[in-house]
């Protein structure tokens, strides 16, 4: 071990040899840990503002998902700090999901659930593109990865159920 005790060759992705890829890594656990962030924050949001009695459902779907998110984003904060990085604080933070604002009618739950498909899309997407840059060389990062993108799938097709039974009424 070198003289510093921050000779970590031999030990996957934490070896010096692997800094470039660890750090692309970081960059990519940040975005999740920000993207799970605002989620959050916009379940919340969409949770509490809808009225009607047909949004108190979606409402009350939305609840444990917070939860959730929260333990991803946690998830990836831990997973950050264990690669060496800094968990980032907000005012790194850039919100992205317009599509998840309140809507002008609180009655418009068909924009609610139109939010939460597109966010969980995303999630989809960059967990999947995670998964594939962690292929052979960060099991660890893969399988939380794994385990959270069948929790983002889930959320999906919950979802949309939902928006299918909006539009078989034609309402969506």
């Amino acid at each position: 071990m070198g003289t510093t005790g921050t000779d970590h060759s031999g030990e996957g992705i934490l070896s010096e040899e692997l800094t470039s890829k660890r750090e692309e890594i970081v960059e990519l656990l940040k975005k999740a840990y920000f993207m799970e962030l605002e989620t959050v924050i916009n379940y919340v949001t969409n949770s509490t503002n809808p009225d009607g009695v047909r949004a108190q459902q979606v409402k009350e779907s939305l609840i444990p998902d917070i939860q959730e998110e929260l333990g991803h984003a946690q998830n990836f904060a831990a997973r950050i700090k264990e690669l060496y990085g800094t968990v980032p604080g907000s005012m790194e933070f850039v919100a992205e999901q317009s599509f998840l604002q309140p809507a002008e009618n609180q009655v418009d739950i068909v924009h609610v659930i139109k939010g939460v498909i597109a966010a969980e899309r995303g999630a989809i997407e960059h967990y999947t593109h995670l998964i594939e840059v962690t292929e052979g060389v960060d099991q660890v990062t893969q399988d939380m990865a794994i385990e959270i993108l069948r929790d983002e799938q889930g959320h999906m097709r919950l979802f949309e159920g939902f928006l299918k039974e909006y539009a078989a009424e034609g309402k969506a």
